[in-house]
């Protein structure tokens, strides 16, 4: 099983080399140049869309509460479509008419902002909650290789983040949307292959429909096992609100702004969601499928990949799913490392503080920020004591609710302004923030569809 783990890291060494001759620019270090076709950016989109939240957290979820965890998997089918279909041409043209790189310059230079407020307000709001984000990816990290080799999870961390800091370094967004492609095979082979292993492995369909009922007699129940009030608000909403989220994530949005040309993206979007589709349901199958396989027998629900893979497979092809698992971490760490970098170097040192530096210099800062990001989310990592699930959720939202409505406004509102831009973010971000650290809001309903709609109505007010 070590075997195959190591096969897998030496070809993520190797590309981050080779794609290290491709950046000389910082376009290049952010965007690939624009260069990159449909197939590319679709399964790099979905990579960096899904993380550990997709092979960790969403099988975690669905061994704990069944089949309630659709919920949230058809939340993030719908806000995946509402993005290519709404979101993504609109960015592409805009980004490249203003030449923005990121997020923060296309709000800049779409509201021709001299005050440069939402270009600051931006970059706050994505250091803040990008390094929850990378910190959950981090932690996902741990877990997985803990669970799989036996090692302390301190060590499977430093193993992950050492290896996305390397090449994502050495590369940038061409390593990242390469290594992304191939994660998005390996993530979705393991998904369309453990749940039906395990389904063989119990007797076929039938057998293993009456074992789960007999283990968990709510398994199939699209309540989660919550009743009245909790079901609907906790359970169906919390589990679509999920789908808001999609417009406001800088690195899912960078694919858009990175595809080469407008003619690719209805092609990026037909192989996006079809990934989408089996990668989600495959996740919610292998929590269900684990258990009347694994209950009674995992401490922590999010081992639940890594140990049916084990249970189920041989050593080697376990460790190739357990590569799918921590792939799912890498190509989303990846490309959120490469986000914070580029709203460093791009948004704060190239345009406020010396705008002739020369490319090269450019490049070498974005490196030189990338080990260091990946430091400090590290060391957050260490303290971090929440399951993956909800980490990843709180950063999901925290993001939706600051971008989400003020880039769909931007797109199809022509009364927006720059300072309903900047209301808001402000109102979705101390939404989230508040409603997160309030137990009884928090249980209450998941704080992205309160954030959401105050971002809405600040921008719109």
């Amino acid at each position: 099983m070590i075997y195959a783990f190591i096969l897998y890291l030496v070809g993520l060494f190797i590309i981050g080399i080779l794609t290290s001759k491709l950046t000389k620019t910082l376009e290049d270090f952010v965007l690939g140049g624009r260069r990159l076709g449909a197939w590319i950016i679709a399964l790099s989109e979905k990579a960096t869309d899904f993380s550990a939240w997709l092979l960790i957290g969403l099988p975690g979820q669905a061994f704990k509460m069944g089949s309630g965890a659709l919920w949230a998997g058809i939340g993030c089918f719908i806000g995946s479509l509402f993005n290519w279909l709404v979101i993504a041409t609109p960015l592409r043209k805009f980004s490249e008419k203003y030449n923005a790189l990121t997020l923060p310059d296309y709000f800049e230079s779409r509201f021709n902002d001299k005050t440069r407020i939402l270009r600051i307000t931006s970059f706050i709001l994505i250091i803040v909650f990008f390094t929850f984000y990378i910190s959950a990816q981090i932690s996902g990290s741990g877990k997985v290789l803990s669970s799989a080799f036996g090692i302390s999870p301190i060590y499977g961390m430093i193993i992950g983040i050492g290896m996305i800091t390397f090449y994502t370094m050495l590369g940038g967004f061409f390593a990242v949307a390469i290594t992304d492609f191939i994660q998005a095979l390996l993530m979705l082979s393991a998904l369309l292959i453990l749940p039906i292993l395990g389904i063989i492995n119990l007797g076929g369909i039938g057998k293993f429909i009456e074992i789960s009922k007999n283990v968990k007699s709510s398994v199939f129940s699209l309540s989660g096992g919550e009743e009245g009030l909790a079901m609907i608000l906790g359970v169906v909403i919390g589990g679509l609100a999920i789908g808001l989220g999609y417009p406001g994530q800088p690195h899912i949005l960078a694919r858009y702004m990175a595809i080469k040309s407008e003619k690719e993206i209805k092609k990026a979007m037909i192989i996006s969601m079809t990934w989408t589709f089996f990668a989600l349901t495959g996740a919610i199958f292998t929590g269900i499928v684990g258990i009347p396989i694994l209950t009674g027998k995992l401490k922590d629900p999010e081992h639940i990949t890594s140990m049916l893979a084990i249970t189920l497979l041989n050593p080697f092809l376990a460790g190739i799913i357990i590569s799918g698992a921590i792939s799912a971490i890498m190509s989303t760490a990846d490309s959120q490392l490469l986000v914070v970098t580029s709203s460093f170097v791009e948004d704060i040192y190239k345009k406020m503080i010396n705008p002739k530096e020369e490319q090269r210099k450019l490049v070498i800062y974005s490196r030189i920020l990338t080990f260091l990001i990946s430091l400090i989310a590290f060391v957050l990592a260490l303290k971090a004591q929440t399951l993956v699930y909800w980490l990843v959720l709180y950063a999901w939202g925290g993001l939706a609710a600051s971008f989400g409505p003020p880039l769909i406004l931007s797109i199809l509102w022509k009364r927006t302004t720059k300072w309903g831009i900047f209301a808001g973010m402000i109102g979705g971000a101390i939404t989230i923030i508040l409603w997160y650290n309030i137990p009884f809001l928090k249980n209450l309903i998941y704080e992205l569809v309160p954030g959401f709609f105050f971002s809405l109505f600040g921008c719109i007010i």
